[in-house]
């Protein structure tokens, strides 16, 4: 019995991070991989290489597997991608095909949701503010008269859509002495129950919670989603956090609220990625931003790389993708 044939279709750079060599002798024993990663559909190389491949194992960087790439491509049955969001390249010529599709969303997910909780728990000590403090005075003084805001003990957290991430966040945050509100119009209260957390109105979660974490997908109907009025209703010294999408969120009015002093914000995320110099958040002592680093990096892309090596043994046996990716679920996820 032949084996299958498979290619790499992703950024060189991706590749290098993602797949190291354990990652790709394990996918050899598999199937046929093709030599080199193909970045570009287009050459004599990666026509060539398209003919053969039953399975493309993509990454970062893939580009879209269109109508033309699918014409050089007639034996292509499966994708395993080794990220999260499928939205850059796999398009509507690959449903029409009836091409199986997989992604290491979940695995991606497991540090976003670590670096959630871990700022939940930083800010709600205001651990940030108060090294900065302790460093430049190098002074510890004042403990006992910490205000009674500061803690976590019984703290209220947000969590702004019951998606895959906000999920494992609710989850990771059971430990802890702290009340979960969710806001999701497509999760019943009786599931939210389930989860640990209770449902309430999208007003409701930005007036009584001391931080909000932005989870909900980029769509058109949440671009922007968290504008001026939202904002406005979230108490004195609340946090809002965002590792989703930076357009969901209004930069703009949050500047505005942070420059005051009323809420404090943490951002993994922003709309452009990278904000310009002269942007106002930069130099705000209210905002702490990230360069995007909560999904997985460095040692965590070995666990997309076992996910991505498993769906492979999975396909090929033939039992089925453990997590594939549904045409009718694109609407709802990132």
């Amino acid at each position: 019995m032949s084996r299958p044939r498979a290619a790499l279709a992703m950024a060189t750079d991706a590749a290098a991070a993602v797949l190291d060599k354990s990652a790709l002798d394990a996918l050899r024993r598999e199937c046929d991989v093709a030599d080199g990663v193909l970045d570009d559909f287009t050459t004599a190389h990666a026509r060539e290489t398209l003919r053969d491949a039953e399975l493309l194992i993509t990454g970062w960087g893939c580009p879209p597997l269109d109508v033309t790439v699918l014409a050089d491509a007639p034996r292509l049955r499966a994708v395993v991608h080794t990220a999260g969001s499928v939205r850059a390249h796999i398009t509507e010529a690959c449903w029409e095909r009836g091409i199986e599709v997989s992604s290491a969303a979940v695995a991606n997910s497991v540090p976003v949701a670590e670096y959630t909780v871990a700022m939940i728990l930083l800010s709600g000590k205001r651990v940030l503010e108060r090294a900065r403090e302790y460093r430049a005075n190098r002074v510890r003084d004042g403990w006992l008269a910490v205000p009674r805001h500061v803690g976590n003990f019984h703290r209220t957290v947000g969590i702004l859509s019951a998606s895959m991430i906000g999920r494992q966040v609710i989850e990771l945050l059971q430990p802890y002495d702290l009340r979960v509100l969710v806001h999701d119009p497509y999760v019943s209260a009786t599931e939210m129950a389930r989860l640990g957390a209770e449902k309430v109105s999208l007003a409701d979660l930005f007036s009584f919670s001391d931080v909000v974490s932005i989870h909900t997908p980029l769509l058109p109907e949440t671009r922007g989603l968290v504008g001026r009025e939202l904002i406005g209703l979230m108490r004195s010294d609340a946090v809002l956090m965002n590792t989703a999408r930076g357009a969901v969120l209004d930069q703009d009015a949050l500047a505005d609220a942070t420059s005051s002093g009323r809420i404090r914000a943490i951002l993994d995320v922003t709309d452009p990625e990278v904000l310009p110099p002269d942007h106002p958040l930069w130099d705000d002592d209210n905002v702490m931003i990230t360069p995007h680093l909560a999904g997985s990096q460095g040692n965590e892309w070995g666990r997309l790389a076992e996910l991505a090596v498993a769906e492979v043994a999975r396909w090929v046996s033939g039992d089925g993708f453990a997590h594939p990716v549904h045409r009718e679920r694109l609407d709802l996820i990132a």
